[in-house]
């Protein structure tokens, strides 16, 4: 399909397009009564199971006690009766592979019985342990291809759901993916790891302070989401949106978002339809989905929920995502989550709110309305300053991956440097501490809005900061740097872990010191100070947009890690095997398979741009030009037979000359990119990994922008690939 088919295809399908019937009419059906609907959830539990069964599920799925098997027969009773009466035929033991993505298989609960009939069968065994085979899914090294065993392992906390599809239902059944020998294998497996490290140490702060009622401590997640929604006859005419999630070609359109218009805008029809329904199956899986609206760049949007559990976000993030792709199918759209899928827009990043909260409700990131005589509050917050400045390259790793490269410090991105924002009322509290104790906060007041009949609005104590790549906004931090399309799971079980070992340490100083007989209070005072005064360097309130900010951090000494080769390799510094070994998150093993993953990962990615991109200037844009440079002569030379003057053709010779001149560049680059990339780097995959971000990635640079350029002077109804002028405002 050419850029003018694919244009008038788009259009049609815009002008044509029609409101269908919504799949839940909320006039009859209230949205309280969808929610959670085809989840087997505790209410369900509650009405389904036996009680001694049910409180032995739910202590492992509140308190975190260890699962007991023995109920494993009568709840997977419970779930297959459940499952068929909403239709299930089939049932899946969801896993996520170190992909990034989700991976199923189904199974049938149909078991053929003697004399031709059959029966329905899942037992407790089929419920808490699959078998799928793993000798395909990326191990980094911890398993060869002939080992294929891998286990799927039933993960309480995160609850079965129901699929709904035109042609049948399949019970969901979440979990953690290991190898055979015990190492995992997926990204569920270290963040349940990971919280468990937090809670454990988070509770001994607690007990500190006197607080006995709780017996976990969750770490919470509200992740928003942010995607490009476009016209699938686009999306079909772009090779390179099809392959690689992002157009490697596209010259500037004469409007971007400079306007500022489309931030908040009027939603289009047809994408609001496209949201509701989407909204409608979250609603059905429990996704508690709460925002919705226009984001900056032109066919950005963006989805955010509410606060749950990091387990069950990150379940539902995943499920959120494949929710929007399938569903902008039904409305003729293709949903990109790629971070960067438009040059010199925004790219789409997924801010992940985060906070800890204990089982009895306390958000322990809240800082009341005396701040600065909330001790407790005070310990945490210091916790994750400390953990942010120690740990600062691990959380750069965390969000390092090829797509993330292209939108970190562009276009209203955070940068690779990583700072934290705390307001101007916690600023001054830790000001206060770091100079001898907290006495005061800034108090938010009232803004004077200057029209009578408006009312007073409550003014918060600090603004908020977009440029920053992790934010205090109050009673929780916004981890901004997380990529549009990739899992949350890795980011949060950094964020978890190395919060983790900070509370670790401030509980080992206050109980040596409770120990020794010392003042508390004191105690604390002495803690927070020291840790300001050490991690300060980490908080910046500034614009971390602007230059100066950059040289500020270099001389603070902190690291800018622009690229993914840059920082993949802290994965495996000894700062990191010592953090992630101590609270058995990752062993060393693990964490040297992840860093292979992460470099081999981005090798992958690379090279098949780099490939798709010679393809495409070879065999569409370069016959395209070539056309129209023939074109573009016949027309000289038929001017020049009619008599028209030399002197009145030399802007016409002048604008050919220039056209030759792209088309004959573009193909030496296009050669000397399939050059570099057919080329193979000597060394181990950090080389391979260099070698493709300093060789390969300047090659394809080269042979865009003279395909970009090519763009601005070839006929429109000649150019093949459907345009940012297009794709960006036709919706």
């Amino acid at each position: 399909m050419g850029a003018s088919t694919a244009r008038r295809a788009a259009i049609a399908a815009l002008t044509n397009f029609r409101s269908v019937p919504p799949r839940v009419n909320f006039k009859e059906t209230p949205v309280k009564d969808v929610f959670a609907r085809n989840v087997f959830n505790e209410d369900v539990q509650r009405q389904r199971l036996p009680k001694a069964v049910f409180k032995k599920l739910q202590d492992t799925i509140k308190k975190g006690a260890p699962l007991d098997l023995s109920i494993a027969d009568s709840v997977a009773a419970a779930m297959r009766d459940w499952a068929v009466e909403k239709g299930a035929t089939h049932y899946t033991h969801l896993f996520y592979p170190m992909t990034g993505l989700t991976a199923e298989k189904h199974d049938s609960f149909l078991s053929p019985v003697e004399g031709g009939g059959g029966i329905l069968e899942f037992s407790g065994k089929e419920l808490v342990k699959g078998e799928p085979d793993a000798s395909s899914f990326p191990s980094g090294g911890l398993r060869a291809t002939f080992e294929a065993r891998g286990y799927t392992a039933w993960d309480p906390t995160s609850p079965a759901y129901i699929l709904e599809n035109p042609n049948g239902t399949i019970l969901v059944i979440p979990t953690a993916f290991v190898s055979w020998t015990g190492e995992a294998l997926d990204k569920k497996t270290p963040l349940l790891r990971s919280m468990e490290a937090l809670s454990k140490q988070a509770l001994r702060v607690l007990r500190l302070f006197g607080n006995t009622a709780a017996s976990k401590v969750f770490t919470t997640v509200g992740s928003e989401q942010e995607y490009f929604l476009i016209d699938r006859n686009f999306y079909y005419a772009r090779p390179d949106l099809i392959n690689c999630g992002r157009t490697l070609f596209g010259a500037k359109p004469p409007k971007g978002q400079e306007m500022e218009d489309h931030y908040f805008g009027n939603i289009p029809e047809r994408v609001l339809a496209c949201m509701l329904e989407a909204e409608q199956e979250l609603y059905k899986l429990a996704v508690p989905v709460k925002t919705r609206h226009n984001e900056v760049a032109p066919a950005q949007y963006e989805i955010a929920p509410l606060f749950e559990n990091s387990n069950l976000a990150h379940d539902h993030q995943m499920l959120t995502m494949e929710t929007l792709r399938r569903v902008a199918e039904k409305y003729g759209l293709a949903c990109l989550l790629h971070e960067k899928p438009f040059a010199g827009v925004n790219g789409s990043g997924k801010h992940n709110n985060w906070s800890m909260a204990t089982d009895t409700g306390e958000n322990l990131l809240s800082p009341g309305d005396t701040p600065h005589d909330n001790a407790q509050f005070l310990v945490f917050c210091a916790a994750v300053i400390r953990a942010v400045n120690k740990y600062a390259e691990l959380l750069r790793v965390a969000v390092a991956f090829a797509g993330n490269d292209h939108r970190l410090g562009a276009q209203e991105a955070p940068p690779a440097i990583i700072s934290i924002y705390l307001g101007e009322q916690l600023q001054d509290i830790m000001d206060q501490i770091e100079a001898g104790g907290a006495k005061s906060a800034k108090a938010g007041g009232h803004m004077e809005v200057g029209v009578t009949v408006l009312p007073r609005l409550p003014r918060d104590a600090s603004d908020r900061n977009r440029t920053s790549p992790f934010a205090f906004t109050g009673s929780k931090f916004e981890f901004r740097a997380v990529g549009g399309g990739q899992s949350i799971a890795g980011p949060n079980t950094v964020l978890n872990t190395i919060v983790a070992e900070s509370l670790d340490y401030i509980a080992t100083r206050l109980e040596a010191d409770n120990k020794a007989g010392k003042d508390f209070i004191k105690s604390i005072q002495a803690v927070l100070a020291s840790i300001i005064k050490e991690n300060k360097r980490v908080i910046y309130n500034g614009d971390n947009y602007v230059p100066e900010w950059y040289k500020e951090a270099e001389k603070r000494g902190l690291p800018n890690l622009k690229t993914t080769v840059d920082a993949v390799p802290h994965l495996i510094g000894k700062p990191s095997l010592d953090l992630f070994t101590k609270y058995k998150v990752l062993n060393a093993k693990e964490l040297h398979s992840r860093y292979e993953i992460y470099l081999e990962n981005y090798i992958k990615t690379v090279g098949i741009e780099a490939q798709m991109t010679a393809l495409i200037a070879r065999t569409i844009i370069q016959p395209a030009a070539i056309k129209y440079q023939q074109e573009v002569a016949s027309s000289i030379t038929a001017a020049k037979a009619a008599g028209i003057s030399a002197k009145s053709m030399s802007e016409q010779e002048a604008f050919l000359q220039e056209l030759s001149g792209a088309i004959s560049d573009l193909q030496k680059k296009t050669a000397d990119l399939a050059k570099t990339a057919e080329h193979h780097a000597a060394g181990d995959t950090l080389a391979h990994a260099k070698y493709s971000r300093d060789k390969i990635i300047p090659a394809m640079n080269a042979v865009r922008a003279l395909g970009d350029k090519l763009e601005t002077m070839v006929s429109d109804d000649l150019w093949p690939l459907p345009t940012y002028r297009e794709m960006l405002f036709i919706k």
